[in-house]
Order: C-alpha cells, then structure tokens, then sequence
C-alpha cells in the first residue's frame, strides 16, 4: 500500500508540473529569440500568437499580436498551435482524473479498483498529451535551427537570426514530464491492479464460504420440529 500511495503522488507530482509546462510554454511569447551578440540593445521573442521587444537597458516590453486565426500563416506555426493545444487539453484533463483517483481523496472511497481505473486512465491521456506536445516543440525548434543553420551557411544576413527560446524548453520538458507520469500510472499501477482484484476475489470466496459454513451450522443445531414450526409462523405471518 505504501509503495502504490508513493507511485500515486510521484505521478500526481510530475503531471501537475507538467501541464503548467505545456500551458505555459503554449501561452508565452519566447519560442524564438534573437540570437545576435551585444551589438543589440533589445531582446526579440517571437511566440505562437504574438511577438515582443524589451529593451534592454529600461526593460520596457512592446507586443504585437500576430493576425486573426484565420488569416494565412506559415504551416510551423498553425501546427504547433494546434500540437499545443492538444497536449494542454488532455494533460489537464489527464492530472484531473488523477486527482479523483488519489486515495486520500474522497471519492468513490469504497470502489478501490474503480479508482484503480481512473488512475490508469489518466495515464494513458498523459501518454498521449505527450506525443503532440514533444511533436510540435521539437519540430519547431529543429525549424528554426535548420533556418538559421541555412543562412549562416549560405552567408546570409536579415538583420535578425532566431534561436529557440525557453518556452520551447518549457514545451519539451513538460511532453518529457507528462511521458514520465504517465507511464508510471500505466505500468506500476497495472500491477496493483492485478493484486487488489485477487485480494477482493480471495475475500469474497472466504466470506461465501464463511457464510455457508454457518447455514450448515445452523440447519444441523435445529431440530426438525422448530424448523417446521418457524415456516408455519413465517406462512402465516405473510398471510
């Protein structure tokens, strides 16, 4: 028991830092940041939905959303959007199923392998949170390192060459973390599941036998004429 409340809060652990990740690395502004050296007096951050420059020396931060959603925008970015928000939505559903079935909350406190169950759901939809979110934030940050590798190679000069930033970091370290946490709600869990069921299996046969045991006790102790007697009283007490 100690070891499958230590494997519950282990998960519970991983997956609630894990969604913050995903939804915050999702929500910010730094997948891309501008890689130049001190010749620049300002910080440049490109997110999923807006891009930002704070200056260096007063930290005043300027931001400009990017188009509607519907306006045209480059396959990288309108995929890992979508990448993302898949991942936030079944990881924060995932910690809350998690959290129903933690046995020191209290519900369904008399269906153990009910919550047994919801455990091992949650870790599947942590397992499948991750693959969208490792998807999206290593692919784009494999985009933007082959673009840069390109124009260094080629000599090429824009003005402003990107690298990814921390919230790229964020996006990947939260897909790792919900991989980890669902995979110990998935595999530890499982082998809990197997011993609870044979534990409740070998309790409900010894309680069957038990109380037949006791049937028989009492049919042989009684005699006859008492049995007979307490049918007619209970016919007649039904009449």
């Amino acid at each position: 028991a100690g070891m499958k409340f230590f494997l519950q809060y282990v998960g519970c652990f991983f997956a609630f830092f894990s969604t913050g990740f995903l939804i915050t690395s999702t929500w910010t502004d730094c997948w891309m940041v501008n890689a130049d050296d001190s010749l620049e007096v300002s910080t440049k951050c490109r997110g999923l939905w807006w891009e930002c420059v704070t200056n260096v020396f007063d930290g005043i931060q300027t931001c400009d959303e990017y188009d509607s959603i519907y306006a045209e925008h480059p396959v990288k970015l309108v995929l890992t959007r979508a990448m993302m928000i898949t991942a936030d939505i079944l990881s924060g559903f995932g910690f809350l199923f998690l959290v129903l079935g933690l046995d020191c909350v209290k519900f369904l406190p008399d269906e153990p392998l009910i919550k047994l169950r919801i455990c091992l759901v949650s870790g599947v939809m942590l397992l499948i949170a991750g693959l969208p979110g490792i998807t999206g934030s290593v692919w784009y940050a494999v985009d933007v390192y082959v673009e840069r590798s390109s124009l260094l190679f080629h000599n090429v000069f824009l003005g402003i060459q990107y690298k990814f930033g921390w919230s790229c970091w964020l996006g990947m370290a939260g897909s790792l973390g919900c991989f980890l946490s669902g995979s110990l709600l998935t595999c530890c869990m499982y082998l809990f599941r197997e011993t609870s069921s044979g534990r409740l299996h070998s309790a409900y046969y010894l309680r069957k036998g038990y109380s037949s045991a006791a049937t028989v006790v009492t049919n042989v102790h009684l005699p006859a004429s008492q049995t007979a007697t307490s049918k007619m009283y209970a016919v007649d007490t039904r009449v």
